[in-house]
């Protein structure tokens, strides 16, 4: 395993002029060795730029890619001794199962008994003990990508595995077992592991480490609470969660505070000044007394039930916010008026779009 290090900003333009043409803008990160990373954003963040950087299929137009203190800027993939796991299972159909797993190892002369030691061990990890003599021609997608997943984390002398999406064709059911799988293969092999995807369920759940990304942008790097409960930036509030974070405009000036335009009486510790926003889940955002700090008037314009809670959505003057509320609680009906409880202890204060409080 390796301590990787990035110093590097990649366009795959000639003369880039612009942050418009840069796949990744100057950044500087670090994985530690033996973690669980994950890189999460929308399509054409740069999420598999980065990832690809790591692995030395694309070299950076700008900087350099340390392993250990070494640079390896210009290595080739094989010189810097990385697996990769793709989005789409690449294996020899007509090998077995067995053999597949035991390939790496064979093309760099393991021996017999360390082989089937090791795909032994890989395969039980995987459940795919009962399929080891079986031609791969034969399987499933989903156990294709187990094996093209096991042939990535069979070798323990990897500097990093790196996965790209590498459970897009994995049947949906399928993906909560195999995201456990890799959770406890890492525990138990301490492999740093790096994980390319857009589904934050994935990421939050897989990964001790967090990077969200937007425009060649890392926003924000941090476990699964820090990004759900004080995201550093608006886009990270709302990309994190489901439904994402509620965003109200509000100004406070002189001890005078408006939310989306409504005068509210401030509390007394709230002392950011001038333009802001407000962030607050529709976990936290609960719907209060017309006379308590802090709450706005709003109308309710759909209420839904979706099985252990209901996402109430109101309009707030220009605003649309959201809250969930669980089934047991009284019910606010479409077309009435509520007041929303707007401030509260886990409201985050955003200026310019970044975190302030």
């Amino acid at each position: 395993m390796a301590c990787i290090e990035l110093d590097l900003a990649h366009s795959y333009k000639a003369h880039p002029s612009q942050d418009d043409d840069y796949a990744l803008l100057p950044l500087k990160m670090r994985f530690e060795d033996g973690g669980a990373y994950a890189l999460l954003g929308p399509s054409g963040c740069g999420k598999t730029t980065m990832l690809n950087i790591i692995s030395g299929l694309v070299k950076p137009s700008i900087g350099s890619v340390c392993f250990d203190g070494r640079d390896v800027t210009q290595d080739t993939t094989q010189a810097r001794n990385i697996a990769q796991v793709f989005q789409f299972p690449v294996i020899y159909d007509t090998m077995t199962v067995a053999q597949n797993l035991g390939f790496p190892l064979r093309n760099r002369g393991a021996s017999a008994d360390h082989i089937r030691s090791r795909v032994g061990q890989i395969a039980e990890m995987l459940d795919l003990s009962a399929f080891l003599d079986q031609r791969a021609s034969g399987l499933s997608a989903d156990q294709k990508q187990k094996i093209s997943l096991g042939r990535g984390l069979v070798r323990s002398d990897v500097s990093a595995v790196l996965f790209d999406e590498p459970l897009t064709v994995i049947d949906p059911h399928l993906k909560w077992q195999l995201r456990r799988k890799l959770k406890q293969i890492h525990r138990e092999l301490k492999l740093t592991l790096i994980y390319v995807t857009h589904d934050q369920v994935e990421a939050l759940t897989f990964a001790n480490e967090v990077l969200v990304m937007s425009r060649g942008r890392v926003m924000q790097v941090g476990s699964a609470k820090d990004l759900f409960e004080r995201p550093a930036h608006t886009f990270v509030g709302h990309f994190i969660g489901s439904p994402g974070m509620n965003f109200v405009e509000a100004h406070h000036a002189q001890g005078q505070l408006t939310i989306a335009g409504i005068p509210v009486n401030p509390p007394a510790n709230f002392t950011t000044q001038g333009d802001m926003k407000l962030g607050i889940r529709p976990e936290h955002l609960q719907i209060g007394p017309a006379n308590a700090t802090g709450t706005v008037p709003a109308q309710v314009k759909r209420v839904q039930m979706l099985g252990s809670y209901a996402l109430v959505t109101c309009t707030l003057q220009a605003h649309e916010v959201r809250l969930r509320l669980a089934t047991d609680q009284p019910m606010p009906r479409v077309g009435t008026q509520i007041h929303l409880q707007i401030l509260s202890p886990q409201t985050c204060v955003y200026q310019n779009e970044a975190w302030v409080a």
